[in-house]
């Protein structure tokens, strides 16, 4: 039996997401597998998870002109040595859960589970093949530390491919292979009953806005969007998602109400419903995360990201 370990970071949904679909898929493929889903952000130091998480979600919220600016220097400098001593100490804690479970594969959809992997890889204490499924349309360079002690490279699309061969990773090493998602974006579903189901007309253009739940990126965005659809855009119907955040759905009814826009915009908080969502929705009005966009194109619906 081949034992699988599958590491995502809770730093917006994407990274779950990925994972979540690969281990459906191979559930759904291959008999004689094990396969463990962890955190290991959270698994190395609950602490520092709980506080990376907060940090992050506050300053992508209130913050996203300075969040971005942090993203993009992230790949070099004082801040990439900060992340990378930060992963080789994590790894050590890593390496019992590791040495416990014998994985023959390791797969990871976020940078620091293949950082980590990577750096007791080099160390001699793991032996498992690594494998790094990027969740982005765009080559970031955390996703590359130490990218000669992984195996395989998954990317979005073949200009990521020939991003990374100019980058000196070997080209056998890398499959376009488009970012993962569940193969609930890529059913049929009844329109009709679906817009019945959430008191939607049939006759009308729908827009799904994402507000983006916890991790949303700009808060003031969000609702300028929300309220501009609301004004001028009546002859639309939308559906709002505000996620699991109680605080942005209560502005998101009170900006409804005083709108008086309760027929043409309907608020929800989270849901299971994405696809069936996205398959009646005529555009997609999302944050530039890639899982989301995915999962947009997937279900043949336009997007616009902010």
């Amino acid at each position: 039996m081949k034992k699988i370990l599958i590491f995502y970071a809770a730093y917006g949904g994407g990274h779950l997401s990925a994972a979540r679909s690969i281990k459906e898929y191979l559930e759904m493929n291959y008999n004689d597998i094990e396969i463990k889903l962890v955190d290991c952000v959270k698994y190395v130091n609950k602490s520092l998870e709980h506080i990376s998480t907060y940090a992050y979600s506050s300053m992508a919220k209130n913050m996203p002109s300075i969040w971005g600016k942090i993203y993009k220097n992230s790949q070099k400098g004082p801040l990439a040595m900060i992340s990378n001593t930060s992963n080789r100490l994590m790894a050590t804690k890593l390496n019992k859960l590791l040495q416990e479970f014998q994985p023959d594969i390791i797969i990871s959809t976020h940078p620091f589970g293949s950082q980590m992997c990577a750096v007791l890889k080099r160390k001699g204490k793991i032996t498992a093949k690594l494998a790094t499924v990027m969740t982005d349309y765009a080559p970031h360079d955390q996703w590359l530390v130490a990218s000669e002690f992984v195996d395989y490279f998954f990317v979005a699309h073949e200009g990521m491919k020939n991003a990374l061969v100019k980058k000196d990773i070997p080209e056998e090493k890398i499959f376009a292979t488009g970012i993962p998602l569940s193969n609930r974006f890529l059913q049929n579903y009844n329109k009709e009953q679906i817009l019945k189901d959430f008191n939607l007309e049939l006759n009308k253009k729908t827009i799904l806005f994402f507000a983006g739940g916890e991790f949303g990126l700009g808060k003031s965005n969000t609702y300028d969007i929300l309220r501009s659809l609301a004004k001028d855009f009546n002859n639309l119907q939308v559906v709002a998602i505000s996620g699991r955040n109680p605080k942005m759905k209560k502005n998101f009814n009170y900006l409804v109400e005083q709108s008086n826009s309760e027929a043409s915009i309907k608020v929800i908080d989270y849901t299971t419903k994405v696809p069936e969502l996205m398959s009646i929705s005529d555009m997609v009005i999302t944050k530039p995360g890639g899982l989301t966009i995915t999962e947009s194109l997937a279900s043949r619906t336009s997007y616009y990201y902010y």
